[in-house]
């Protein structure tokens, strides 16, 4: 009988190293069909969690040209088998907190579920994740988090600020729209509602609003629909915006630590200290929910100013740059052409696919990576090539919905929020965290992120 090794298209150092090299979104083929997670269907989640309650964000079906943030969400509490027995239409009796959701007119979502928390009295269900297989030894499902929606599930679109993604789709067929940092101008980047970590954009990515947002006209869409068995890798600061096409879907996925995630935690603290600065103040136009759900509560300028000396102190002690073992730039690559992993003319295969790049307008209805084998991933598949577009600086949250905020509108009045969609800008926070570093150490950072 061939070992698991043996039926691998990559060895985990291969994998490793490809992953190093990589410059876009990347799916991974028949590297995981043999875990024993791709057997967590929902059905036989249900009977393994009984009665184990979980929260669930409720969307309306509505179609609209506005993102839905999770702050705009319902939410209930249930377990799996009231979750499936609201998906069949069962009597409201049956369905616990669900029954004031209509499913005709909901969709649901189970995200960002921790298997470690799910999972702690059966901790033998961590085996059945093995991202050792992509070169990273130990991790499992402790380090792993689970999603389950139904049809029309989504997440809004945003970017992670650390590290990077290796998703699994297990159920279902989900569908991911993916932008590179270069767009991060054109996607109207935003910090409210506020959760660390994330950097929301202000469109509808799905079905954009060129009048509210020209800019997004120059951003440049890569889609893929991921089916089961296949790991979609998403690179460090790739804007994305993922949505469930079948009735029921279920993903796990594991975000990967990198070195210049100091840099980035500093960045998050003084982020979390301007937002929370001014939002926490009176004022008639703070009266908007602008914290996340998924966030413990406001800390105070106290607690925030501490995160930020203790990230900036970490970040410090950092060996210089020339000690390191491996630099990296800001999209999280080996940054020294002398330890490149790969050739960047190295191709890998029908196994390892390329996520498109999309023209702005072609149908969103992707081809799964799975049907086009000979779009063969390469390490220099980068779309830096085509140009950025117009800068995206605040300009939006003044604006109701269905009125656009013209150029030299000066009848509109500046919000908080807007006012903060400058300040906490990528761009800027990026300036700020080099002055920050530079002060305390008397050095440059050893990544200078990159100018979107």
């Amino acid at each position: 009988m061939a070992t698991r090794a043996n039926v691998k298209p990559f060895s985990p150092t291969e994998a490793r190293r490809i992953q190093d090299g990589l410059q876009q979104p990347a799916v991974f083929l028949n590297m995981a069909s043999d875990w024993p997670v791709c057997n967590w269907s929902v059905d036989q989640l249900a009977v393994s969690l009984g009665d184990k309650h979980i929260r669930f964000r409720l969307g309306r079906k509505d179609e609209t040209n506005w993102p839905l943030f999770e702050t705009q969400c319902a939410y209930v509490e249930a377990n799996l088998a009231q979750f499936l027995r609201w998906t069949s239409g069962h009597s409201e009796a049956a369905v616990g907190s669900f029954a004031a959701y209509p499913f005709s007119e909901y969709w649901a979502y189970a995200d960002y579920k921790y298997i470690a928390h799910l999972f702690q009295e059966t901790p033998s269900r961590f085996q059945d994740v093995r991202w050792s297989d992509f070169g990273f030894e130990g991790r499992d499902g402790q380090a792993s988090t689970l999603w389950i929606g139904t049809q029309g599930a989504n997440t809004p679109c945003h970017l992670d600020s650390y590290g990077f993604n290796l998703v699994l789709q297990v159920q279902g067929r989900k569908r991911w729209h993916l932008f590179p940092p270069e767009d991060t101008a054109s996607m109207y980047p935003t910090r409210i509602p506020y959760e660390e970590s994330s950097v929301f954009s202000r469109v509808d990515v799905v079905r954009p609003d060129p009048a509210r947002f020209p800019a997004f006209r120059a951003a440049r869409p890569h889609r893929v629909t991921l089916q089961p068995g296949q790991v979609l890798y998403v690179p460090r600061h790739w804007w994305h915006y993922v949505e469930s096409l079948d009735a029921v879907t279920v993903s796990v996925n594991t975000w990967i630590e990198l070195e210049v995630d100091d840099e980035a935690r500093v960045s998050e603290a003084v982020t979390k200290a301007v937002v929370c600065a001014l939002k926490a103040a009176p004022s008639q136009d703070n009266r908007d929910t602008w914290l996340n759900p998924t966030e413990d509560g406001v800390a105070t300028h106290g607690e925030n100013m501490r995160c930020l000396n203790l990230a900036v102190q970490a970040c410090a002690q950092q060996p210089p740059t020339e000690a390191r073992a491996l630099k990296r730039d800001s999209a999280g690559r080996p940054a020294d052409p002398a330890v490149e992993p790969t050739p960047v003319t190295a191709a890998f295969g029908p196994h390892l696919v390329l996520v498109p790049c999309c023209t702005p307008h072609e149908d969103t209805g992707a081809t799964c990576p799975a049907e086009t084998p000979t779009k063969q991933a390469k390490l220099s598949g980068s779309s830096a090539d085509h140009p950025a577009g117009a800068d995206g600086f605040g300009g939006g949250h003044a604006a109701e919905q269905g009125r656009v905020q013209g150029a030299g509108d000066t009848a509109v009045p500046i919000t908080t929020n807007d006012l903060l969609d400058c300040l906490v800008h990528p761009d800027v926070i990026s300036r700020v965290t080099e002055l920050l570093l530079e002060k305390r150490s008397g050095r440059r950072p050893a990544v200078t992120p990159a100018r979107r």
